[in-house]
């Protein structure tokens, strides 16, 4: 499929290595370009053009200019009838996207602070008690994905690798390499490992990346 594709935003942005991760598991080749911190201003007229919100990433095809990265993961696996990482049934579909949306409206508000005071050492964020309240939000959000596995054995919306595991995916990786308290799951190290043979992990998450 002949499909021209230019993504806009930096590789430490975790929602850009979605898209990145998504489109290694496509196989489909694309044009990147350095935009956010540290590289060209995404406040400039030109990115607010293309996205009024500042965000990366950003995608330019030959239908348009999309943002969100989880919507632009959605529309590429459609526009590429991958229907194994996002199934066209609704009921099997409705599975992996509340996977998703959970990632994107449960985990990862609740890193927020503890990611910025641990990680990114932000002088802002050093309030010892809100980083002992972020911590314990983050590991609670996980210990739910480790429930979920539990129940699958496998993945996270079942036994077969979707589009929900790339997202989850990447988040379960900053989790981890965020130098804090981790509690026991069995089933998240599992799920750590089995993800850790696809190439995709290894170029976005193991490779440097939190």
């Amino acid at each position: 499929m002949g499909h021209s594709l230019k993504i806009l935003g930096r590789t430490s942005s975790i929602n850009v290595r979605k898209v990145l991760w998504t489109c290694q598991e496509l196989d489909i080749p694309y044009d990147r370009e350095d935009w956010g911190i540290g590289f060209a201003s995404t406040q400039s007229g030109e990115f607010l053009a293309l996205n009024p919100n500042a965000q990366v990433p950003v995608i330019i095809d030959d239908n348009g200019v999309l943002w969100e990265s989880n919507t632009i993961c959605r529309y590429l696996v459609s526009l590429h009838q991958r229907h194994d990482l996002l199934p066209t049934e609704p009921a099997a579909r409705a599975r992996v996207e509340q996977w998703m949306d959970w990632q994107a409206t449960e985990l990862n508000p609740s890193w927020g602070y503890a990611f910025h005071a641990l990680v990114r050492k932000n002088p802002d964020y050093q309030d010892p008690q809100r980083i002992k309240a972020g911590v314990k939000s983050w590991n609670d959000k996980m210990g739910l994905l480790e429930q979920q596995l539990i129940k699958t054995g496998a993945y996270v919306a079942g036994n077969d690798f979707t589009l929900a595991d790339i997202l989850i995916g990447l988040s379960m990786h900053r989790w981890w390499m965020t130098p804090m308290e981790h509690p026991s799951y069995p089933a998240v190290s599992a799920y750590y490992e089995t993800l850790s043979q696809r190439p995709g992990f290894k170029t976005f998450a193991l490779d440097g990346h939190n």
